[in-house]
């Protein structure tokens, strides 16, 4: 993976926890549930306190267990630091929390996860700035940065229509006005695409999704690829400029989203998420191979009218995708011609479970506008392309064959 690493990247994972000594020759980082942290010297407590002295200082900030699962982290993002939090979004949150201010302007990618918009639309309302533009077209953004802004966000594949953003060009606008970009790689996940490669400053990852992968536990990621300069954003605050600036923002992130916010990620579901972490190259190259079979069963069926998938020819971006993944990921949606019922449909499958989850070992499939999208109304939904009878496909790990057998006798019903 690199120069002080020669392992590749399930093998780094996989070993990760037993870089360091581990309590007992356990395999795995044990689940540490203490809360607290005693100390035998009251003077090195202050020290960790001050942040002289590495060491954990309470569990919101901090736990043996969470800290193995960030460093996983760091390693799959080929990253500088991590910290976790409780849920993704809770992730996404944290940016405003801790690195935002009244008056501040954010740049976000139109093509959103629903919570992630929502939450925007919250932060608008609160004195930040927000606006939404097309991301897969990088003059767009250019065309709505300010001197203010702060932020620019945008998600490496759009969940549910899978719109790609202009990655690599956004990080060059990016890094030329010196504004922090942010890049949500959880449909993409660090086996698919590091973010890092297009200049990304700090990388997003719910880890509830792929990198957990069994639909077990919720949990958050952010990542510091150090390449952004902390230095000179300007809502440091005056004792985090005390530390060197590449560890400005994480240390300000953890007292300001994990300290103050609290948003923390407990041990138990670390520990899961952990577990999950070490067979996400081997789930992705599955669920991505059955993707991209389900996605060309659908598009040459006359019975459906479309299918959004990067990895097809058809797509937009495809191109784009091939430029930046290793594949098109495991998440498409189609829509149906108007004769067939979606929801009739939906309910026609055997394996594909309706639920909202995705990333999972088993195949999820959900009617978007009615569900997860319907708080949007029909004309924000429009505007991102998502149709009334859109359906989503989370796609698992099952054999190919039988997964198109499914998908197949359903439209046949």
């Amino acid at each position: 993976m690199s120069e002080t690493n020669p392992y590749g990247f399930t093998t780094t994972i996989l070993h990760n926890d037993r870089r360091k000594p581990v309590e007992q020759g356990s395999l795995h980082k044990p689940v540490h549930t203490s809360v607290a942290f005693g100390y035998g010297d009251a003077r090195q407590l202050a020290a960790v306190f001050q942040g002289r002295e590495p060491g954990f200082r309470y569990g919101r900030q901090g736990n043996p267990t969470v800290a193995a699962l960030e460093d996983k982290i760091s390693k799959m993002e080929d990253g500088v630091g991590t910290l976790c939090f409780a849920t993704g979004m809770g992730a996404i949150g944290a940016l405003f929390q801790a690195l935002l201010k009244s008056g501040d302007h954010v740049v976000s990618s139109s093509f959103l996860f629903g919570n992630t918009n929502s939450l925007w639309q919250t932060v608008a309302g609160q004195g930040v700035a927000v606006d939404f533009v097309d991301a897969t077209d990088a003059a767009k953004v250019e065309a709505a940065l300010r001197p203010d802004t702060r932020i620019v966000f945008v998600e490496t594949i759009a969940n549910p229509r899978t719109q790609v953003a202009d990655l690599a060009r956004i990080g060059q606008l990016c890094r030329e006005r010196g504004i922090l970009y942010v890049v949500d790689n959880t449909m993409t996940t660090p086996w698919l695409f590091r973010p890092r490669a297009v200049g990304a400053g700090l990388v997003v990852n719910s880890l509830t999704k792929s990198i957990g992968g069994h639909g077990i536990a919720l949990g958050g990621a952010l990542t510091d690829t150090g390449l952004f300069d902390w230095s000179a954003y300007p809502n440091i605050a005056a004792n985090f400029r005390k530390q060197a600036p590449a560890n400005q923002g994480l240390a300000q992130l953890r007292a300001k989203a994990l300290r103050d916010f609290g948003a923390a990620l407990g041990p138990e579901a670390a520990h899961h998420i952990a577990v999950g972490a070490e067979t996400l190259a081997l789930r992705m190259e599955r669920t991505c191979a059955n993707a991209l079979a389900l996605a060309r069963m659908l598009e040459a069926d006359p019975r459906v009218a479309a299918v959004h998938y990067p990895g097809l020819a058809s797509h937009p971006q495809h191109a784009l995708v091939g430029s930046l993944f290793r594949s098109g990921g495991s998440l498409l949606s189609f829509e149906l011609v108007d004769e067939i019922d979606p929801f009739d449909y939906l309910n026609r499958l055997k394996l594909g479970i309706p639920a909202s989850n995705l990333g999972d070992t088993r195949t999820l499939v959900i009617p978007v506008a009615h569900t997860i999208f319907f708080e949007m109304g029909a004309e924000r939904r429009a505007s991102m392309g998502i149709a009334e009878s859109l359906i989503r496909v989370s796609v698992g790990i099952e054999d190919t064959e039988d997964l198109l057998a499914d998908f197949r006798q359903a439209l046949a019903s």
